[in-house]
C-alpha cells in the first residue's frame, strides 16, 4: 500500500513538474529577431516576389545590416516589416537623427535591390 501511495505522489509530482520546467524553457531560449522580422514581413510580399521569405530574409541579412545606427535600423525593419517596403517614419527615430534618413536610403538602396531581384545571391 505505501509503495503505490509513494508511486502515485511520485507521478504527481513529475506532472505537475513538467509544465513548469517546459515554461521556464521556453523563457530560457533566446527569441529570434531574423525569424519574427521574416513573419511579419512575408505577407507583404505575397504577390509582388515569388520568394516572399527570401526577400524578407534577404533584406533583414543584407539591406538593414548595413544600417550602423541602432535607431535607424530598427526603423527600418519596422517598416519593412509593417508595409514591405523600406519605410522609416521620422517619430520612429529621435529627432537628432531624422537628418539621417535620407542618407540611410541611399545607403541601402543597392542591397534592397538586389534581395527584391536577386535575394539568393
Amino acid at each position: 500500500m505505501l509503495i503505490r501511495f509513494l508511486s502515485g505522489a511520485l507521478v504527481a509530482c513529475l506532472a505537475l513538474a513538467a509544465p513548469a520546467q517546459a515554461q521556464m524553457i521556453s523563457l530560457m531560449k533566446p527569441s529570434d529577431p531574423r525569424g519574427e522580422f521574416v513573419r511579419q514581413c512575408a505577407p507583404h510580399m505575397l504577390g509582388r516576389w515569388a520568394h516572399p521569405e527570401e526577400v524578407c530574409g534577404c533584406l533583414h541579412d543584407h539591406a538593414a545590416a548595413v544600417v550602423e545606427d541602432e535607431d535607424l535600423r530598427e526603423a527600418l525593419l519596422r517598416g519593412i516589416s509593417e508595409t514591405g517596403v523600406p519605410t522609416i517614419e521620422n517619430n520612429w527615430v529621435p529627432a537628432a537623427k531624422r537628418s539621417e534618413i535620407g542618407p540611410t536610403f541611399t545607403k541601402i538602396a543597392r542591397p534592397t535591390l538586389q534581395c527584391m531581384f536577386d535575394p539568393a545571391h
